[in-house]
């Protein structure tokens, strides 16, 4: 197989990456993709650093085995703690969630208040926070952890009652900030945009970290050459979960739009 014709690998605590890879799947019609999401062991949020970077470099061995091309790490607290490590030691590009998501809140903003929402892990890590400042010292960051987001849409209530009042009680600090421009820096946040954009007001951007991801790994692979050519008629799609199958497919088939999607069961080192 030819460097060119190898899968991008897109690793995540749970379903959370599948909106990284929904845009993938847009941008980039002709790659072929490998996902693997830890639902077994998620959420990574309020694990210590130390576990949360075993657990993603067990996701990228396993990736690693696949022959990928390019690792895109589809999970903001797994960019925040690891990233740098396995960006060092791989031999292929490495992307991560925050950076993307910081370029574009700085272009969206015209208050320079810009609020972050994310994991507890995400939010302790100030990672959003140094790569605004380092952009633009003027910047106004205001960060909130929401740790009752991902247990919602890893348990398919994205669109329950219970969701919306969740996200109505849990963003009241953040409206009370002002933030013209909210960063989701959680890849499962998109699944709850309808309702935080409805808490926030019409008003406020949502920057989807996960989407601008895309941009950086279509560029990366230009600026390498090892974009997949367009003869690439029957593009493979490959899943995995740590957890259960059944729930995984039916979030996976909704939110992608596609009802041939069958994830395999992996047991991951360490699980």
């Amino acid at each position: 197989m030819s460097k060119k014709e190898r899968p991008i690998g897109f690793i995540d605590s749970g379903v959370g990456g599948l909106t990284v890879l929904k845009e993938a799947l847009k941008q980039l019609p002709n790659e072929n993709v490998i996902y693997l999401g830890d639902n077994a062991r998620c959420p990574y949020g309020p694990r210590p650093k130390e576990q949360v970077l075993e657990f993603t470099w067990q996701m990228t061995h396993f990736l690693l085995s696949k022959q990928i091309k390019m690792l895109v790490i589809a999970c903001n607290t797994a960019t925040a703690v690891a990233l740098d490590e396995i960006k060092q030691k791989l031999d292929i590009p490495v992307v991560g969630v925050i950076l993307p998501g910081a370029r574009a809140a700085v272009k969206a903003t015209t208050t320079n208040k810009v609020g972050i929402i994310g994991t507890q892990g995400t939010i302790q890590s100030a990672s959003y926070e140094r790569a605004l400042l380092e952009k633009v010292p003027s910047i106004e960051p205001f960060s909130l952890a929401c740790p009752r987001f991902v247990p919602i849409v890893e348990s398919n209530q994205a669109r329950s009652s219970v969701a919306k009042k969740i996200v109505a009680e849990t963003l009241q600090p953040m409206q009370r900030a002002k933030v013209d421009t909210l960063i989701l820096g959680c890849t499962h946040y998109p699944l709850l945009k309808p309702l935080i954009q409805n808490v926030m007001g019409q008003s406020v951007h949502l920057i989807d970290s996960g989407v601008e991801t895309i941009g950086e790994v279509s560029m990366l692979l230009d600026y390498f050459n090892i974009a997949h050519l367009p003869e690439n008629k029957h593009p493979q799609r490959e899943f995995y979960t740590t957890g259960s199958t059944v729930a995984f497919n039916q979030i996976a088939r909704a939110w992608l739009e596609k009802s041939d999607i069958s994830a395999k069961h992996i047991h991951l080192t360490g699980e």
